[in-house]
């Protein structure tokens, strides 16, 4: 019970649940539910308790931090993107604006169940002119990731040495 602890006392604190628990993905906003009139409802008992953490992808690692970068010079690194679902599902990434100097490369087409795909995040270290920042210039964007069951958010940093 979340009222009383191990001993049968009443709890002082509010016991905060993590994600897993609660049904919600960190950096998600998910989509409104929209009935699909070809898939058919699952009617497995291990499969029927937690419908909702059965769609959708998971990002490895969640948030992308490049550190510090040098001027005019490209990185990248890469993202996996895991669907942790039981039918295959599809994606599309919403590119940054150029003035971020970032850009996502990827394969699009349906990623089936239990398969991953590569997401390579690129960013070309670029100074906005005009900005006085004392040598270093951060770089944070959420690159949007629109999935069939919601839209992912990962989070990117970086600070570029001037």
């Amino acid at each position: 019970s979340l009222t009383v602890n191990a001993a049968g006392q009443t709890r002082k604190e509010k016991v905060i649940l993590p994600s897993s628990l609660q049904g919600t993905k960190p950096n998600s906003i998910p989509n409104k539910k929209r009935e699909d009139p070809v898939a058919g409802k699952i009617k497995t008992t291990s499969l029927a308790t937690r419908r909702q953490d059965l769609n959708g992808f998971h990002l490895i690692p969640p948030r992308v931090t490049f550190g510090v970068l040098k001027e005019g010079c490209t990185y990248a690194t890469t993202v996996i993107m895991r669907n942790v679902g039981v039918n295959f599902s599809r994606f599309r990434v919403k590119q940054p604006p150029p003035c971020t100097g970032l850009r996502v490369m990827y394969t699009p087409g349906p990623v089936a169940a239990g398969l991953e795909v590569e997401l390579e995040i690129e960013i070309f270290a670029t100074i906005i002119e005009g900005k006085d920042t004392g040598g270093l210039q951060e770089v944070s964007h959420d690159i949007e990731i629109l999935t069939e069951t919601d839209t992912l958010l990962l989070p990117v940093k970086a600070n570029i040495l001037c």
